[in-house]
Order: structure tokens, then C-alpha cells, then sequence
């Protein structure tokens, strides 16, 4: 979008803005919220700060940044209330688990290591965080996700002080972190629906037991899975038609991790 469609747009994404960042206490707060989706809607290849603050007119790059790094603010309701105005609106047959890389030249982001990098189909110095998205046969929504820390990081106080990482945050797996997803979705309120996996998920029996119902598929971003994996087959539907499972109701319990 150019910033003539962002300007006809202005009244529908301040009522959009209000009610996502209702959570955030201060008006400022909202107002750089307001910039910063601007931003990320306008055309432009990169989309970190500075590029995005020098094509809005009312862009400050140095409020952005602190928006977005220091702002204290509680960005798991902003994604809640995102989540819970968008997802209803794609009428998802399914929720997907997917890896997400970013590709890194230094070692300082947060969790930024020599790992299998999916957007480059190779092993490389990256960022990886697990998501989990709403999708239909014609759209797709982000429900959450969480940025994976590999366990290296829990050995390097220095660079771990450095990065802003907090004392509680430490490594957990990825299975654990698609588990954490979809029960953060669930207690949102938002209906669960057949889980679909990359089958290198299948690896972990655990994930398997905790969330029986899943699709598991195999993907070129992924990491190599051995042969095994790949051919994992999907668990049968219950009516006999086709590939997975339904999920269990909302409230049933799930085995211990």
C-alpha cells in the first residue's frame, strides 16, 4: 500500500488500533502503535524501524524503537485481542505450527545462533521463533508465537545481560513451545481446531501424546528429518475422511509433558 490508500484508511485503522491496543495504558503508547502498524502496511521491502520511520510522514524512528524494545507494555494481550478479532474472520479448518527464521549476521539478537534456518534451506547463523497460525483453504492469521532460545544461550550470562534477556527466560524446546501455543489459544477463548505440524514435530513422542490429533507434514523450510519422519503417516479421522484426526473438546485433559 502506498500512503494514499494508509490516508483513506486512517478512520478504520484508528478503530482497529483502539480496540487491538485498548491494554496499553498510555495514549502516547497507542499513538506509536498506530505509526508503527502504519508502517508495517506501507510498501517497502525492509520493514525494520528506520526504513519504515523515514516513509511515514510522522515518523520518529528513535519513539518507534522504544515502542517497540523498551515500552512497558503487555504485548500477550495485544496478541490476544488480535487473535480474537482476526481468526473468527478466516473460519480456519485448521491450526498450523510452523518454524519462522531470520536470517542474522551478528551473535547479539536475541537467540541468534548457528541452527537450521528454513529461510535459507541451510544450516546458518539465524533467529527462529514457533507459531501458530489460523488457516482456511483461503487465508491465513497469525494466532501467536514465541521466539526460541537455544540452550547455549543459558550458559552466556554476559551476552544474555547484553541482549535484555530476562533471569527467567531460559531454553525450551520447540515442541514445548508449540505446546504452550496452543493452550495459550485454547484459553483465549478461541475454538480448537485439527493441528498441522511439519513432521519433524513427530520426532518428539511427547508432543504426540500431549496433542494427539495432528497432521504431520514434511516441508522444504524445515530441517533434514530422516526417512522415518518424513513417512510418519497422520492419524485417521474418526468418520473416515481425510488425513487427521478431530481435535478434542476444549476442556479435556491432556496427558502430563
Amino acid at each position: 500500500m502506498d500512503l494514499e490508500e494508509i490516508e483513506h484508511l486512517r478512520g478504520e485503522l484508528a478503530a482497529f488500533v483502539a480496540e487491538v491496543f485498548a491494554s496499553v495504558p498510555r495514549r502516547d503508547q497507542r499513538a506509536k502503535g498506530d505509526c508503527y502498524l502504519r508502517g508495517l502496511m506501507l510498501d517497502g521491502r525492509r520493514k525494520s524501524i528506520q526504513p519504515m520511520a523515514e516513509r511515514l510522514p510522522d515518523g520518529d524512528m528513535q519513539a518507534l524503537q522504544q515502542f517497540v524494545n523498551q515500552s512497558p507494555w503487555d504485548h500477550t494481550a495485544v496478541l490476544r485481542a488480535v487473535a480474537l478479532k482476526t481468526a473468527p474472520m478466516v473460519d480456519p479448518q485448521v491450526w498450523v505450527i510452523d518454524d519462522v527464521s531470520f536470517p542474522k549476521d551478528g551473535n547479539m539478537s536475541v537467540g541468534v545462533a548457528r541452527q537450521w534456518c528454513g529461510t535459507l534451506g541451510k544450516q546458518s547463523n539465524c533467529q527462529v521463533a514457533v507459531s501458530l497460525h489460523a488457516v482456511s483453504d483461503t487465508a491465513s492469521v497469525p494466532i501467536s508465537w514465541r521466539l526460541f532460545l537455544p540452550g547455549e544461550w543459558d550458559q552466556d550470562a554476559g551476552r544474555r545481560a547484553r541482549a535484555g534477556v530476562p533471569r527467567e527466560v531460559g531454553h525450551r524446546e520447540k515442541w514445548r513451545l508449540a505446546l504452550d501455543l496452543i493452550d495459550e489459544a485454547i484459553g483465549w477463548g478461541l475454538v480448537p481446531r485439527v493441528i498441522v505440524a511439519d513432521a519433524g514435530y513427530g520426532q518428539t513422542p511427547r508432543f504426540a501424546v500431549a496433542w494427539p490429533s495432528v497432521a504431520w507434514t514434511s516441508s522444504s523450510r524445515s530441517a533434514p528429518m530422516s526417512p522415518r519422519t518424513r513417512t510418519m503417516p497422520c492419524p485417521p479421522h474418526p468418520c473416515g475422511a481425510g488425513t487427521a484426526a478431530s481435535p478434542p473438546p476444549a476442556t479435556a485433559p491432556r496427558p502430563p509433558r
